[in-house]
């Protein structure tokens, strides 16, 4: 599947190499501006494949009800 967003090679490494990092964190190690550089990186490396809406890509961190954070990433289709 990787192979069909990123395509092969270095493109689809450093994505998968940076999304390993995003997961690895936990919030407060996070530092303040970390959701706009990881926004950055992700429509630097959409911008390379036409079929996404790079101008709409949404990053944020959103706390749960349960007390945990999660890391939510939109990368919409054109249509």
């Amino acid at each position: 599947m990787l192979d069909f967003l990123f395509g092969r090679g270095k493109s689809k490494d450093e994505a998968r190499r940076r999304l390993t990092l995003v997961l690895a964190y936990e919030r407060r190690g996070l530092p303040p501006n970390f959701v706009e550089k990881l926004r950055d990186d992700l429509v630097s490396v959409f911008s390379k494949y036409p079929q996404f809406e790079v101008r709409r890509i949404e990053v944020d961190i959103k706390r749960e009800k349960e007390g945990f954070e999660e890391l939510w990433i939109s990368v919409p289709f054109k249509i």
